[in-house]
């Protein structure tokens, strides 16, 4: 989310196509925990119907190196990570981790 909102403001609509696989349920309950984190703004625009964006905080925008850089590093080290996970599995069979 941190990346997403570091390209600008979002619609709700908008963050939930661009995180994949993401509940509507989850994603609502993460913006609102940033919000209290005063990582993100939400604004609500007087429209009928309202329209309602997220932005990053100042807070929120110094901490986006620091998500890019970890999102960089699981990118350039998903085919391991994903090695690695599939010989524990087949190590652990049974095993609830997934």
């Amino acid at each position: 989310m941190i990346v997403e909102l570091a390209a600008g403001p979002r619609r709700f609509r908008q963050l939930q196509r661009a995180i994949h696989g993401i509940s509507q349920r989850m994603l609502t309950l993460t913006v609102r925990r940033l919000e209290r984190d005063g990582l993100v703004l939400r604004t609500v625009y007087p429209s009928v119907p309202a329209q309602v964006d997220y932005r990053l905080t100042e807070t929120g925008t110094s901490l986006t190196h620091l998500v890019k850089a970890l999102a960089d590093w699981s990118l350039a080290h998903r085919d391991v990570i994903a090695e690695a996970r599939q010989a524990y599995d087949s190590d652990h069979p049974g095993n609830e981790i997934r």
